[in-house]
């Protein structure tokens, strides 16, 4: 697998003014999601400015049947290269049906999010996505600010554990089959750079940014494939059975159709974001499936975790992208019982 590959895997009415939030009253009007759309939820389409002036785009899940006047609430994204139509939309249906506000969202560059160019992917800005979520999330009227978590799903489950660790608002961190793209990035799957492999990629990644300025373009990435060969690994094959089929593809995800910009990876390269993870005082509950390429990420990730508020768990029999869709392998009763302990 190509290096390049490894960077496709791989945010009250004056507070409102001020964040240039907005909210459509209505509900939307067509269905564009990959997963079939709820009788027991309103959805919303948001709008709201990250800290960086990045508008931010997403669906806002409403119980129908409320149960108090202000609600726990959850801002959810990824996984890395999907939007929010995909995943973190089922995640957040699903969270809306149970009770709580849930709050998907498109990353900074991506989706119906804004930001130039497009396909770029920040460490430091994708963690802000989560704070510009939850900025979002605290002036909502029937929100209660005191409980807000979080969900990071594959790539974005490292945004959340790094967006946990720097903002105290968020008081529960689920991560879902999570990737640390820093880590990836910098040594390759499974720590299989060493030193001289990450300089001759930071000499290949920083020869394309002089190209791109050139061309006033920016080369991509390699994406998935358009067809197999049967020779990729397993992971990949299983990346394509949920991105390039109808069982998870969208015109707008990158991971279904097109590919991020090659020069991404660098930012990721020399910043870690788990660096404070072992800070994170507030609870924490960390899923992976048991046959997922990825799981060493979750396991080594929960290690410097501290407290008794932090659990693992890993799901019988579950591949990385199982836990994207299926409601058979994902533990929905398991994320409902620990938001509704550490939301109170």
């Amino acid at each position: 697998m190509s290096r390049s590959l490894l960077a496709a895997f791989c945010c009250a009415a004056a507070v409102f003014l001020l964040t240039a939030a907005t909210a459509k009253g209505e509900d939307m009007k067509a269905w564009d999601k990959v997963f079939e759309k709820s009788d027991k939820v309103e959805i919303r389409k948001v709008t709201f400015k990250n800290r960086y002036g990045i508008m931010l785009s997403g669906d806002l899940y409403i119980p129908k049947e409320k149960k108090a006047d202000r609600l726990p609430a959850l801002a959810v994204s990824g996984p890395f290269g999907a939007v929010k139509e995909q995943a973190s939309g089922l995640y957040a249906q699903t969270m809306a049906e149970r009770g709580f506000i849930a709050l998907a969202f498109d990353p900074s560059y991506t989706g119906e999010s804004g930001g130039e160019p497009r396909s770029v992917a920040s460490p430091d800005i994708n963690t802000e996505d989560f704070s510009a979520a939850v900025d979002f999330l605290s002036v909502q009227p029937d929100v209660d600010p005191e409980k807000i978590g979080i969900i990071g799903i594959c790539g974005f489950g490292g945004m959340g554990l790094n967006a946990a660790a720097m903002d105290t608002r968020i008081k529960a961190t689920v991560t879902s089959t999570m990737y640390d793209m820093s880590r990836v990035n910098a040594n390759g799957y499974f720590d299989a750079m060493g030193e001289n492999e990450r300089y001759e990629l930071r000499q290949k990644l920083n020869a394309q940014r002089t190209e791109d300025f050139k061309n006033g373009t920016y080369a991509k990435a390699s994406g998935l494939p358009e067809k197999l060969t049967g020779n990729e690994p397993e992971f990949v094959k299983d990346y394509y059975a949920y991105y390039k089929t109808p069982r998870g593809f969208h015109e707008r995800s990158i991971n279904s159709n097109g590919a991020w910009n090659m020069t991404s990876a660098l930012s990721f390269i020399n910043m870690p974001i788990l660096t404070y993870s072992s800070e994170i005082k507030s609870a924490v509950l960390m899923i992976h499936g048991e046959k997922a390429h990825s799981r060493y990420f979750s396991e080594d990730a929960f290690k410097k975790l501290k407290g008794e508020n932090k659990e693992l768990l890993i799901v019988e029999g579950a591949n990385h992208t199982d836990l994207y869709d299926r409601q058979d392998k994902i533990p929905f009763d398991k994320i409902e019982e620990f938001f509704t302990k550490n939301l109170k």
